[in-house]
């Protein structure tokens, strides 16, 4: 272990930490493992209570056995974690450790490949929806989402002019300047946008991202129910930044004089 059981029992549970009891409640335990694997990895310690006291397992051997044949029975594909009896002081703890899994996405077999998979998120382990599910499965895969092709489309759905804006005028965006920048790829002896292409410079991108644009607000108080200003951003992802950021500076400028205002009237 990179970090000694002392450490370890002196830390907070969270994403890459969890205490359990026992193993009476064998289902929350493999979430965990399942969560650990289809993430950064993580220790499950059995033998801790609520309140972080040690009570350790009664029966270390076959309690060490039980967990191994559980994580063998319930999860696919096959999870091979690190398990090991510690001794601290008079209490053996069960120490089960997992690592980032090139396999996933784990999931428990009783509940199904499209069920039955989780995640960490924080100190709990939470359900994974369709889209997280593929995307866990294109990093096992070592693919990433913006490099994917869009074989419907072509090059003529792509907005060069703001490509040459952004990247600058000097530059040529010929077919082997936007392979290289990973805007294109070679699909069925055609080349075809990548998506991080449409999402940036796409002249139709909301018909394919619709969540893909920006909303800009400031509201009145803090409970966001009276709204002073806002702003829907369409542009280029690029050019959004910048429309972002004029939103920004128009606010700021706007509470500096307030505040200049209110400051002037209160020594008059």
């Amino acid at each position: 272990m990179s970090q000694s059981i002392e450490q370890l029992l002196a830390s907070p549970e969270g994403k890459t930490l969890e205490f359990k009891r026992d193993l009476s409640s064998p289902r929350n335990l493999l979430k965990t493992l399942v969560a650990f694997a289809n993430a950064a990895g993580g220790r499950l310690i059995v033998g801790v209570d609520d309140d972080r006291q040690l009570v350790g397992v009664s029966d270390p051997l076959g309690e060490e056995e039980r967990i191994c044949n559980l994580i063998a029975d319930s999860i696919a594909p096959r999870l091979v974690p690190n398990v090991e009896l510690i001794s601290v002081g008079t209490h053996t703890l069960l120490v089960v450790e997992v690592f980032p899994s090139s396999s996933r996405p784990h999931y428990l077999k009783r509940e199904g490949a499209e069920q039955g998979v989780y995640v960490r998120l924080g100190s709990c382990s939470r359900q994974a929806g369709a889209d997280l599910i593929a995307e866990l499965r294109r990093s096992a895969q070592g693919l990433v989402f913006d490099e994917l092709p869009m074989p419907e489309l072509s090059v003529e759905d792509l907005d060069l002019q703001a490509a040459r804006r952004l990247l600058g005028p000097e530059r040529r965006l010929d077919d082997k300047a936007l392979i290289t920048l990973k805007l294109l790829r070679r699909e069925q002896g055609r080349l075809v946008p990548t998506q991080g292409a449409v999402l940036l410079f796409g002249k139709d991108r909301e018909q394919y991202f619709p969540d893909a644009w920006v909303q800009c607000g400031r509201f009145r108080g803090t409970d966001k129910v009276d709204i002073l200003d806002q702003a829907d951003i369409h542009e280029p992802l690029p050019d959004a930044v910048t429309a972002i950021e004029l939103f920004l500076k128009k606010h700021a400028f706007k509470s500096a004089q307030f505040g200049a205002a209110r400051t002037s009237g209160a020594y008059r």
